[in-house]
């Protein structure tokens, strides 16, 4: 049941429910629940949408972000082999012109192999998360990983909001077309339920301190 359902329902059993001024009073307190409900139903099914979203989006981030973490980590296992074959050949040159040319390689393919470590943003040297080395790379992906959770609770907080303001919904509409209050009751608690399911879920888009 959806908000516009709501209001039909609301519309027919106001033509249905019988006379009397303390019937139309619960009828219209019954009524209001059910919209109330519907316009929280409404809500929260925008940010569960949004949720959805937000993990669709950070799970790609993430993914993405460690296969550029692996091929910058085969690429650092290349020149670390070609170090290694540079020490081997050091060994036996004894020509001093080619030492120093090997030399040279070797002091090179460090600099690279220490720069596929790290390599910070030199426009924010001081976030983590900015920046092309392994470290930056494993943080960012890192981050991503901690989003996709982040909504992944919330996106299970508006779901569960969902089922308990449709069952909400459907027990105000039997309270009103039964004229019963312990069904009313009911409807209400599973309206409070999910109406803080549902704002805990928008809570949750707040970062959490550290």
């Amino acid at each position: 049941m959806d908000s516009s359902d709501a209001a039909d329902l609301i519309a027919e059993v106001a033509e249905e429910a019988s006379p009397g001024a303390s019937a139309d009073r619960f009828r219209n307190r019954a009524a209001l629940l059910i919209a109330t409900l519907a316009a929280v139903l409404a809500i929260g099914g925008m940010g569960g949408g949004n949720a959805t979203d937000d993990m669709i989006s950070s799970n790609i981030a993430a993914s993405n972000t460690w296969g550029f973490f692996q091929a910058k980590n085969i690429r650092q296992t290349v020149y670390e082999l070609a170090v290694e074959d540079i020490d081997i050949a050091l060994v036996t040159e004894r020509d001093s012109a080619v030492r120093r040319q090997l030399q040279d390689r070797r002091d090179e393919h460090l600099a690279t192999i220490a720069r596929y470590d790290s390599d910070p943003d030199p426009a924010a040297l001081g976030d983590p998360l900015r920046g092309e080395g392994k470290a930056q790379l494993s943080a960012r992906a890192a981050d991503f990983e901690a989003k996709f959770e982040q909504a992944s609770r919330r996106d299970n907080n508006f779901d569960l909001a969902e089922v308990c303001l449709q069952l909400g919904l459907v027990l105000g509409s039997v309270a009103i077309l039964a004229m019963n209050r312990p069904t009313l009751y009911a409807s209400v608690a599973l309206g409070a339920v999910g109406t803080l399911l549902t704002l805990n879920g928008f809570l949750l888009l707040v970062p959490l301190p550290g």
